[in-house]
């Protein structure tokens, strides 16, 4: 949920980071635009406790994305900040144990509010595989990757897929691709044709087995939409789009740390305060996720405007470097 920016390039046209470095637009528009995704999956489950019964809006298959596309946006993250770290202290993996550590005692007063959070998860594995992965080389990472993914599908998905999304996002960032991200308009519409066909391919599987329950063929149409999503997003980057994309998104995915959070106090205060039937009636849940989205975007936009960081991010940032950080 984090990253730690490159140098000037011809993508990265965003505001400096806390180090000077320019920042990736595109990371924070993903970021962003999963953040909203996660809140309108999440909100009546976070309303009731983990036990709601949650009404899917497309129906009986209706994909996760926000877990895949963070997932993967964490690792780029990692092996961006591991990047930074590098070139200004002496024990960069340090640096990140600290991030990870940090961000574990987080999740766990997170779980105290949402037994259904996942930064607990995101630094457990970010200990486990992502830090060691770190000493090995660029193909043994990717390598891994590609058996984490589909046994982790085969098996309904959890924590080994989350770390084999972690490594793909590390890889991409090892092997360059993170760097010309923008830079291409061609590349992400092919692999966005090819990922949503793969995508249909696995929903005509699910639909001749209607009413199984999760299966690799599901999971893998989850990765494959997600996929293309961000394909979607990268190619509208490139159109004159983009301004609006950047104002929609950016602000949320630049502080999504303290926005994730926030949302379920703003949650379990809307129903357990307000007492807005928010279990009940999913038109309440996505009236009242879309008021929470659009009053942290007012909030962050604001923010941003005095601040190089979120509230929540600067606390992180200096928990991560072990010295306070500048804010504004």
């Amino acid at each position: 949920m984090s990253r730690e920016d490159l140098p000037p390039g011809p993508g990265s046209q965003g505001p400096a980071d806390p180090a000077g470095r320019r920042r990736i637009v595109a990371l924070d528009v993903l970021r962003g635009f999963t953040l909203c995704e996660i809140l309108l999956a999440n909100i009546q489950l976070i309303a009731g406790g983990g036990t709601a019964v949650v009404v899917r809006p497309l129906g009986e298959w209706d994909p996760w994305l926000g877990l895949p596309i963070f997932s993967l946006l964490f690792g780029v993250g990692f092996s961006l900040l591991l990047d930074s770290a590098s070139r200004r202290v002496d024990r960069p993996r340090v640096v990140l144990l600290r991030r990870l550590v940090a961000l574990l005692a987080i999740g766990l007063v997170h779980m105290a509010l949402w037994p259904g959070e996942v930064l607990t998860e995101y630094a457990v594995a970010g200990l486990l595989v992502l830090l060691p992965s770190s000493w090995s080389p660029r193909w043994a990472a990717a390598g891994l990757a590609v058996v984490f993914v589909p046994v982790a599908l085969v098996a309904g998905g959890g924590p080994l897929l989350i770390a084999g999304l972690f490594l793909v996002g590390s890889a991409l960032v090892r092997y360059g691709v993170v760097e010309r991200i923008e830079g291409s308009t061609w590349v992400p519409l092919g692999l966005g044709l090819v990922f949503a066909a793969g995508a249909a391919g696995a929903a005509a599987a699910l639909g001749a087995r209607a009413g199984a329950g999760p299966s690799f063929a599901s999971g893998l149409a989850d990765l494959l939409i997600a996929g293309a999503v961000v394909c979607a997003l990268l190619v509208l980057l490139r159109t004159p789009l983009r301004p609006v994309l950047r104002v929609v998104f950016a602000p949320l995915g630049r502080m999504a740390l303290t926005n994730y959070l926030t949302a379920t106090l703003v949650v379990l205060a809307a129903a357990h305060l307000l007492g807005l039937p928010i279990v009940g009636s999913p038109r309440t849940a996505f009236l009242t996720a879309g008021a929470i989205l659009a009053a942290q975007w007012l909030f962050s936009a604001l923010w941003l405007r005095r601040f190089r960081q979120g509230p929540l991010e600067w606390l992180w940032r200096w928990a991560t470097w072990a010295r306070r950080p500048a804010i504004a």
